[in-house]
């Protein structure tokens, strides 16, 4: 497992739809290494803190074994790393072989799995399609965030390394499936509510869910 790509950019102001849009998903690849923090990495930014960054979110990844799908997808689109938003660009950890609370080594840093990425109208903005947000979610190539567990530089070319698989065994393309596809997959509820790591926004969301299938 291999970190790809480095990706950063600070909010910026963009035109849409008549209105003036604040937004962080403009990233660019940079060499690094940067410093991978609590809440953020260096040199980036997020626009909304109410939907992005913080704890659980401090850092997004999206595989690079998608860019080969959304260049079939979306042809005549260039796709440079970083495209999608994510900080991270690697090779090696997809949605469905990942699980919530998997713990890894990036460079210096420690950190842990914590969600998917659900689309905001934002990624519309950027590749100029409306449909893309439901067709981002059809994909189920989400990325995830990540929860910084120990702070320390990162680079282009760092080995990735498992540090400690969770046994709950909830994966990131289930919580998605749950969100999109299976909300009365009364097994996969109990699951996802009963997973530690998940944040509890995650579970508040579920819970009533598992409630109606339980009655």
């Amino acid at each position: 497992m291999k970190l790809i790509s480095l990706n950063v950019g600070p909010p910026r102001d963009i035109e849409w739809d008549g209105s003036i849009i604040s937004t962080g998903i403009y990233k660019d690849p940079v060499e690094g290494p940067l410093m991978l923090r609590t809440l953020n990495l260096e040199g980036d930014g997020q626009a909304d803190l109410t939907v992005h960054g913080g704890v659980t979110k401090a850092a997004y990844l999206y595989p690079f074994e998608h860019y080969a799908f959304w260049k079939e997808e979306l042809p005549g689109f260039d796709l440079p790393m970083g495209m999608f938003g994510e900080n991270f660009t690697t090779e090696g950890l997809l949605e469905g072989e990942v699980s919530i609370g998997d713990q890894f080594q990036i460079g210096k840093a420690k950190v842990m799995v914590t969600e998917p990425r659900m689309p905001c109208f934002k990624l519309g903005i950027k590749f100029g399609l409306r449909d893309i947000l439901k067709r981002f979610l059809k994909s189920r190539r989400t990325g995830f965030y990540f929860s910084v567990l120990e702070e320390g530089e990162v680079q282009p070319g760092d080995t990735i390394t498992s540090l400690h698989r969770n046994p709950d065994g909830l994966t990131v393309t289930e919580v998605t499936d749950l969100y999109a596809t299976e909300r009365n997959n009364l097994e996969l509820l109990r699951k996802a509510v009963g997973t530690e790591a998940l944040p509890e926004k995650w579970k508040a969301y579920f819970r009533p869910m598992l409630e109606r299938l339980e009655v």
